[in-house]
């Protein structure tokens, strides 16, 4: 294994080749006798590492290339170019050495049996894993109990909730006792008790057994609890890899001053303290740099009715759309034009990493997208 690391990705990329259609009956032939294609870059020149027991939230808008950088990382689809080692192992020759050291769970699609019991999966996957009786009985003690599944375990599928399933989808997944999960959207459509109680295992988990996480979701309360570092991607380019706190100094480098005033202030007697941005009868909000927080604080104070103040940081979700609209690389790109490049802001693995080698040679053979 590379360095001991539990995934390596270097100069990850997947160009799909699409054909262009015209409409009508006309475009049909010219598409059938004189195709003409254009190249589609879900991911281009993705680089980082993730260390064993490293739990990483992998984010970005729909299409931005997240599930085809885990389907690349799982041996589900081969890249265009550059390398990936996960576990060890090359994930498209690993066979099934490496498919016993990791877990994939898809909150899009089940692996579940529609009209039968989870209990038939558990059996199944068992078979496939070659556990022994004494590792299924232990494994799936554990599971069942940690997940609060015993009294579903004999219904058929098509009877339990979302969140059951879900849950159950978990276990099944997880029978072999995997080291490393990737779970693509796993609270998808939850309810909030269902999100919470995947979260509480999955961090139990990650706590007991050590296991490497790659998480991606669009709730930002899944990323909050569980990823105190996060991989940003956008349009199959890696924005931002490093923690959400400094991801939120980085991009909004400002505290909010939440006001409740004893009588109406005029904005201009607030704008003399930051930038306002909300400003509703006796209700204000104030935007002013981190380091100024104190003084705008006791300044407020001495010169306005306030009846209660409170600070606070920016809503993660707004930080992280900001950053899904490049703010994350605004003062690299003069870094890298230089040179420079090495952790910029906090931007662990953002390029290439030191030593590593040019994207293969001899690539995998293009697919042509679907």
């Amino acid at each position: 294994m590379t360095g001991g690391a539990s995934i390596v990705a270097e100069r990850l990329s997947k160009t799909y080749r699409v054909k262009v259609r015209e409409p009508g009956l006309a475009g049909a032939f010219r598409a059938l006798f004189r195709p003409r294609y254009r190249e589609v870059h879900a991911v281009e020149d993705v680089s980082f590492r993730i260390e064993p027991g490293e739990v990483v939230g992998f984010l970005g808008p729909n299409g931005a290339g997240k599930t085809t950088t885990i389907k690349i990382l799982t041996g589900l689809l081969y890249p265009t170019g550059g390398r990936a080692e996960v576990a060890g192992f090359d994930p498209w020759r690993g066979g099934a050495p490496f498919k016993r050291r990791i877990a994939l769970v898809l909150g899009n699609k089940q692996q579940l049996i529609w009209d039968l019991p989870p209990e038939e999966t558990l059996l199944l996957n068992r078979a496939i894993y070659g556990l022994s009786d004494a590792e299924y009985r232990r494994n799936r003690e554990e599971l069942v109990d940690s997940l609060g599944i015993a009294g579903v375990l004999d219904k058929p599928v098509r009877q339990l909730s979302q969140g059951e399933r879900m849950r159950c989808e978990l276990a099944a997944a997880l029978l072999h006792r995997p080291e490393l999960l990737f779970l693509d959207e796993p609270t998808l459509g939850l309810d909030l008790g269902a999100q919470e109680a995947i979260r509480a295992f999955v961090r139990e988990y990650n706590r007991r057994h050590g296991a490497t996480v790659l998480l991606t979701s669009h709730y930002m309360a899944d990323v909050t609890a569980l990823a105190p570092r996060v991989l940003i991607i956008n349009r199959g380019r890696l924005l931002y890899d490093g923690g959400l706190t400094e991801l939120a100094d980085r991009i909004a480098p400002v505290k909010r001053l939440e006001l409740v005033l004893e009588r109406e202030v005029d904005r201009a007697d607030l704008e003399r303290f930051g930038a306002v941005t909300v400003l509703e009868d006796h209700k204000a909000t104030i935007e002013v740099p981190r380091r100024d927080v104190a003084r705008a604080s006791a300044r407020l104070l001495a010169a306005l009715p306030v009846a209660d103040l409170s600070i606070t940081d920016p809503p993660i979700e707004e930080v992280i759309a900001r950053a899904f609209a490049g703010e994350a690389t605004k003062g690299v790109d003069a870094a890298e034009r230089a040179g420079d490049v090495g952790d910029a802001g906090g931007a662990r693995g953002a390029g290439v990493p030191e030593g590593a080698p040019s994207p293969t040679a001899a690539a995998p053979p293009r697919k042509e997208a679907e």
